[in-house]
């Protein structure tokens, strides 16, 4: 019988491995709030601090409003003894205030949100967005995206962000780990999270306070486990976690991330299933890939576990 990991509670709600959860649908392609409760729950007895509803692996520029507004409501019943911060980004600064007045009211603790994600928006718009957004009152989290935002919160900005109150923590997804350092000169009491699951350790080893994670969907012990022993310095025990995970990881960073995801998770005992457009289905030879380093990571986690006696 596997036990149960209880995570501690977070110093803040954006603290510790929040995983940014996939959406499982029925057949029809409709969201099943069934299965998506039972995941959200999984992930937290087996050790992560909380869940990400309505990332852009829950695939939220694909749901309606009452679609997106329903996840978030599905996740804070299903762990009310985690936390639960969702994504508000919008093309809109005003639709991402909506989607921060409908998280407060729901009884989400923070927020996560991009700069405008549909403008390539200079920063006198970028800090326009994040002051509109932080009017509800509810802790922000700035998501720097420049791949797929063309917007680059660079660490100049993020500390005007933060130094006018706009943000709290950011999600760090440049894969540039040497802004680690200098967000903390610029911003040191600006938290840090990590963003890109295959530079996880880096951060981590950096000081990141959190970590808004793909693959914990899939892995969620080991995913823990390696991010706890980087943020205490056991690199004995974390970087031979981290190399065993790095093969799929660095799928976090590719555009197909959420279809390898799906399909690790599929792998390893977990529902992932299909995704709504515009995504499709993996070609082949992307399938074969990640198929093959699910497999490789389960035969791994099952030889280090029959050593341990589990």
């Amino acid at each position: 019988m596997t036990t149960q990991i209880q995570p501690s509670p977070p110093t803040e709600p954006w603290h510790g491995v929040l995983v940014a959860t996939a959406l499982p649908y029925h057949d029809d392609l409709t969201v099943d709030h069934d299965r998506y409760a039972e995941h959200v729950r999984w992930l937290v007895d087996n050790g992560c601090a909380g869940v990400i509803p309505n990332g852009s692996l829950g695939e939220y520029a694909s749901l309606t409003d009452e679609e997106r507004s329903a996840v978030l409501r599905t996740a804070l019943r299903a762990v009310p003894d985690a936390a639960v911060v969702p994504g508000v980004s919008a093309y809109s600064a005003q639709a991402a205030r909506r989607w921060t007045e409908d998280a407060a009211e729901a009884g989400a603790p923070a927020v996560l949100c991009l700069p405008p994600n549909a403008y390539r928006a200079d920063e006198r718009i970028v800090l326009a967005h994040f002051a509109e957004v932080a009017k509800v009152g509810l802790p922000v989290v700035a998501y720097n995206n420049p791949y797929d935002t063309r917007v680059d919160l660079t660490p100049e900005l993020l500390a005007r962000l933060h130094g006018e109150g706009h943000i709290v923590a950011v999600k760090e997804f440049s894969g540039d780990v040497r802004r680690a350092y200098q967000i903390a000169e610029l911003a040191p009491d600006l938290d840090l999270i990590i963003g890109a699951d295959d530079v996880a350790l880096e951060l981590a080893v950096a000081g990141a306070v959190g970590w808004i994670a793909g693959f914990p969907n899939a892995f969620p012990r080991e995913c823990v486990r390696m991010y706890d022993a980087a943020r205490a310095g056991d690199l004995g025990t974390a970087l031979p976690l981290y190399r065993t995970l790095h093969p799929l990881l660095r799928w976090d960073s590719k555009t197909e991330f959420v279809q390898a995801i799906k399909l690790s998770m599929d792998i390893a005992g977990r529902y992932g299933g299909p995704c709504r457009h515009p995504r499709l289905a993996l070609t082949s030879e992307h399938e074969a890939v990640v198929g093959a380093a699910t497999e490789r990571v389960l035969a791994d986690f099952e030889v280090a576990s029959g050593r341990a006696g589990r």
